[in-house]
């Protein structure tokens, strides 16, 4: 009769705790849920293009005590100066002015009448940062301690370091510098003459990030190249991307292609080219990019065409993922901005 008779307290007390066990798995369901949801607008707050309203192109990209800058080039055609831009988020940025490069201190003997174009910034070996810059169709290097300068000539007699009648037949311009894994550094250059037979070169540069030889320099044209390059080394593999196309209407495209040395000889990747003009034009003529990396994620930094009506050229900066598949290969840059990474 005992059994029986506590049978009824011993299912209420059973009850009871599956009650308080169902409780609190809602409330820790609840809770998940919640987390998630946290997480995914998190990481769903896109860095939206374009990342600034000011007009420019050519962009290049340095990062410096949790800041980052960039160098570009002022829209239309290059001005006297660079727009360069300071941020510690990416996603509020100041336009700061450096007074080099200019049109009066880039100026030699072998110079044509044009602006000052196309930066391409590294942080050397020795903790200083060069760059390599167009100004009157030639490549001149500077050197400074920090991202905003002071800069000048890194060349001590204060001379172009590509000249400008070096190969007339070529175009001198879109310097881009490449620090290898084992230290080396290159520099890569070049573009054709009237929107056609672009070429590229390439040479090895010294400690001191300027001086090479001449007899040293190499053309190193990949297939289907106008200019802009840009050199990437991953999984011992050497990527040279560049631009193909006219900078001025939806032709302009990344293109890239693979090599087991950093002359060459290449062959283009099975997606190439990688970013090109959208269906709806919202992205129209990508091109003359930079890539850098960020808490193990690649970033393919580049400019696109803001205006290009009443013969001006007005473009803007854009910022997408960059993604290998498991081949190695680049994938198809999908332009629609990025996650917050620093977030």
């Amino acid at each position: 009769m005992s059994k029986i008779t506590n049978t009824p307290k011993i299912l209420a007390l059973i009850g009871t705790c599956v009650l308080l066990m169902l409780t609190g798995c809602r409330k820790k369901t609840r809770a998940t849920v919640s987390e998630e949801t946290r997480i995914s607008e998190k990481t769903t707050a896109l860095i939206r293009n374009p990342i600034s309203e000011i007009s420019c192109a050519d962009p290049s990209i340095v990062k410096h005590n949790g800041k980052y800058y960039i160098y570009a080039t002022v829209d239309p055609w290059g001005g006297d100066e660079l727009v360069v831009l300071e941020s510690s988020d990416f996603e509020s940025w100041e336009r700061k002015h450096i007074r080099w490069p200019n049109p009066e201190d880039c100026s030699s003997p072998t110079s044509r009448n044009d602006k000052v174009w196309a930066p391409g910034v590294i942080k050397g070996k020795d903790g200083r940062f060069y760059m390599y810059v167009t100004v009157h169709n030639e490549v001149w290097a500077g050197v400074a301690d920090h991202p905003l300068g002071p800069w000048k000539n890194a060349k001590p007699d204060g001379t172009p370091l590509i000249r400008g009648n070096m190969f007339p037949e070529y175009h001198m311009i879109d310097a881009e510098p490449f620090i290898d894994e084992d230290g080396r550094a290159f520099l890569y250059w070049g573009s054709g003459l009237d929107w056609k037979n672009g070429h590229c070169f390439v040479v090895k540069l010294g400690e001191d990030m300027v001086s090479y030889k001449e007899d040293e320099i190499k053309d190193i044209t990949p297939p289907n190249y106008f200019e802009a390059p840009f050199m990437l080394r991953k999984n011992g593999k050497y990527y040279l991307m560049y631009s193909n196309g006219k900078c001025t209407n939806g032709t302009y495209e990344v293109r890239y292609s693979i090599s087991d040395t950093p002359y060459g000889p290449w062959k283009e990747g099975p997606e190439s080219p990688i970013l090109t003009t959208t269906g709806d034009s919202t992205t129209l003529g990508p091109g003359h990019h930079t890539v850098f990396s960020e808490n193990g994620q690649d970033y393919i930094l580049y400019h696109r065409i803001r205006d290009n009506s009443n013969g001006s050229l007005f473009r803007e900066l854009a910022i997408d993922s960059l993604n290998f598949d498991t081949d190695g290969n680049i994938s198809k840059v999908v332009p629609r901005g990025i996650s917050g990474f620093m977030h």
